[in-house]
């Protein structure tokens, strides 16, 4: 069964989408020119949070963090996510835009080992 998002989502991505950040711009950029095919889409409801970027194919999340996050919301909202599947990488806005490459070398090796929901390549275990 399909989970329908919260009423009210998709107004909600398109205003954060509109707001961007510059890390959250900076990060964007990586994502399409370094992983083409991997499909991420930004501001995208899961559950009842919007996480920054979700390749749905990858089951993997990325978030930009600034200063108003703090553990204890982080790691429940993490929990929840990675309830669903999910991989949750996070990444301080100041790292994102002082060390892109460094940043693109963690999500692709997060893209290259397997979830350990999922066996060897991309599908399901068997």
């Amino acid at each position: 069964m399909k989970r329908v998002p919260p009423s009210g989502s998709t107004a909600r991505s398109r205003q954060l989408r509109a707001n961007a950040t510059d890390a959250e711009r900076a990060l964007w950029r990586l994502l399409r020119e370094a992983f083409p095919d991997e499909r991420f889409r930004r501001q995208v409801p899961i559950r009842q949070y919007t996480v920054d970027f979700a390749s749905h194919r990858a089951k993997l999340v990325i978030e930009a963090d600034g200063g108003q996050h703090t553990e204890e919301v982080d790691a429940h909202r993490t929990a929840a996510i990675e309830g669903d599947g999910y991989q949750v990488l996070r990444f301080w806005n100041n790292d994102i835009l002082a060390n892109p490459e460094g940043v693109a070398r963690q999500i692709g090796a997060a893209l290259n080992s397997p979830s350990p929901l999922m066996g060897e390549g991309r599908g399901p275990l068997a």
